[in-house]
């Protein structure tokens, strides 16, 4: 049995480079580029993997970029099912500037997919079985798809028995939550956005976090404060915890590194404590990365043991 499957309809492969400087209106010679695998719930399924994870990806793939997504993937070694679509596989890309350490972040925005496509998605993820333990759905969501896309995948997953997570923003996640799901991960400006006002300290956090779980829409809410760290929140529970004092090299994937860990260790039973705590090592471990290499289980073990966590 899988014990996580991973739902991306906007996939990507992931180009990464860097330069000395940037200087507009100049040809700008670039080192040697990198590719990597992307899109969120495929970072998701790749972090899943190195921590030796049953995982299986569901994804749409199109034209030469899908071909190379799915050949980066099988180098990985990571299951796949994947719907068969017209548009292109879209690419991103970062920059990375020598001279300050700054990186330039470039995302497009993927080509429609027809309603076939998307509807097929949700299909093969309601084929699964026996269910997986979770689903996480992950990502923005490319035109032609619906906003309510996550909310049917929610409703699917628990018609087969499973937990869904899910990582994405605004409309899509204002639906998904109407239909319930099990764990969010919001960063601060999302979660006030939910909450429909500024959000100042911990206490706000835990207040804003503890309404979306008593008007019963999510049971866990993991939320992202970049350089203050992060918070978790439960019914019963609210654990903090500051930022790890890492060398950042590149952003992209970090938050895919912590929610790939924590699915990763509930799924394995491990208590909510340790699930964040290695969630949290994960995110920092993938930071001293670059491009979108993500982390590495090593770096996450020694990290582990710096992780300081609170309870609120």
């Amino acid at each position: 049995m899988v014990d996580i499957v991973t739902l991306t309809p906007n996939p990507a492969i992931d180009l990464s480079t860097s330069i000395e400087r940037m200087v507009p209106s100049r040809k700008l010679r670039c080192a040697a580029q990198q590719r990597d695998p992307g899109g969120g719930g495929i970072n998701v399924a790749r972090v899943v993997k190195r921590f030796g994870g049953d995982v299986e990806a569901i994804f749409p793939a199109g034209g030469f970029t899908g071909r190379l997504l799915r050949s980066l993937l099988d180098r990985e070694q990571i299951p796949s099912r994947v719907v068969e679509s017209e548009a292109e596989t879209r690419e991103d890309f970062s920059v990375t500037e020598a001279a300050t350490g700054q990186q330039f972040r470039f995302v497009l925005p993927g080509l429609p997919l027809a309603e076939g496509e998307w509807r097929g998605l949700l299909e093969i993820l309601g084929g699964t079985s026996p269910a997986p333990k979770i689903v996480v759905g992950s990502g923005s969501l490319p035109p032609g798809v619906p906003a309510d896309f996550y909310a049917q995948a929610a409703a699917v997953a628990k018609r087969i028995g499973a937990k869904f997570f899910l990582d994405t923003s605004g409309a899509p996640l204002v639906a998904a939550l109407a239909q319930g799901v099990t764990l969010i991960k919001p960063n601060l400006r999302e979660m006030q956005e939910l909450a429909g006002r500024p959000l100042a300290n911990d206490q706000d956090y835990v207040a804003a976090a503890r309404q979306q779980i008593e008007a019963g829409k999510v049971e866990i809410v993991a939320l992202s404060l970049g350089h203050l760290g992060a918070l978790l929140v439960t019914k019963d529970e609210a654990l903090r915890s500051p930022a790890l004092p890492v060398a950042q090299v590149s952003t992209v994937g970090a938050g895919d590194s912590f929610l790939g860990a924590i699915a990763y260790s509930l799924a394995q039973g491990l208590s909510i404590e340790d699930a964040f705590r290695r969630a949290l090592a994960s995110g920092s471990a993938s930071l001293t990365m670059h491009g979108t290499e993500l982390c590495r289980p090593a770096d996450v073990e020694r990290l582990c043991r710096e992780v300081v966590i609170e309870r609120l």
